[in-house]
């Protein structure tokens, strides 16, 4: 079974769809996949479809729900035989070596919850963050040019914002903000290491996008900064400062950071900081100043 959830939902089995079409046990399957292998009462999903105030009925609500869910995994399970396509590892749906008996096999319920009974690699959040944690190791070691790679890997995961046609309840918009802030950090991370490895030109509309995206992002416009100024572009990089600048005096009334600030008066200055890989190692572009 593969599960995307990074951008529209997915949901197939050996190239059998298990998508629900209705937006509730969508869902449900959206958070069941974001745990996969582990057990999830059903109060919780109960607060996830219906909040802090769920009609009596719930619980008889959401076991119908589930009954649809195993419904649409049984029309796959069964097409999968039919045809004799797969294997029962890899992509398959079940955990371990065997193929499961049937759609409860996947979508078990047991002591008052259910889970979703398929490896963690299944799911493209899971493949993301084993790819963050590849890069935060190789980074670690002094080793950029791998953890570069792996970021750019964890990155291209990505179809779209997380879950962007899911309605999500009050712990579902919990997960799509920790994975979007995630998706940030994560670029800004890859774009540091980038510059270090001396692709500063390669960034510039990357950078260009991002800031426009972003318009009050100090981190964001910081690296644009530098990028900018290693590729003899010292009057954009004022510039990226000037319209930066005018943004947080009109939208929140504060000047940039003094670290921001710092790094526009070396860019003024031609710093020759700025023109090498300045400062200690695991310092980020936007720490070149902060002193």
């Amino acid at each position: 079974m593969r599960i995307q959830l990074l951008g529209p939902l997915g949901a197939e089995i050996n190239g059998n769809s298990v998508l629900p079409t209705a937006r509730k046990p969508r869902q449900l399957l959206a958070l069941l996949a974001l745990h996969p292998g582990r057990l999830l009462p059903a109060g919780t999903l109960i607060e996830e479809i219906w909040g802090t105030d769920p009609p009596p009925g719930a619980p008889a609500t959401l076991q119908t729900y589930i009954l649809q869910l195993r419904r649409h995994l049984h029309t796959a399970l069964t097409a999968d035989t039919d045809t004799g396509a797969g294997t029962g590892t890899g992509t398959g749906a079940g955990t371990g070596g065997g193929r499961p008996r049937g759609a409860k096999d996947v979508l078990t319920g047991r002591h008052g919850g259910y889970l979703l009974r398929i490896p963690a690699p299944s799911v493209d959040v899971h493949t993301y963050e084993s790819l963050l944690a590849h890069g935060h190791r190789s980074y670690e070691q002094g080793d950029d040019h791998s953890a570069a790679t792996a970021l750019r890997t964890a990155l291209a995961l990505w179809q779209g914002p997380a879950l962007v046609d899911v309605t999500t309840g009050p712990i579902l918009r919990i997960e799509v903000l920790r994975l979007q802030e995630s998706r940030l950090g994560t670029t800004e991370r890859r774009i540091d290491m980038d510059l270090r490895l001396g692709r500063h030109t390669q960034l510039l509309a990357e950078l260009t996008e991002l800031t426009a995206r972003h318009p009050r992002h100090e981190p964001l416009h910081a690296q644009a900064m530098v990028a900018l100024y290693r590729s003899g572009r010292q009057a954009r990089a004022l510039d990226v400062y000037r319209r930066l600048r005018t943004r947080l005096i009109e939208d929140l009334a504060v000047e940039p950071s003094p670290p921001l600030q710092r790094l526009h008066q070396a860019v003024l200055n031609v710093d020759p900081a700025l023109t090498v890989r300045a400062g200690p190692r695991r310092a980020s572009t936007f720490d070149l100043y902060a002193r």
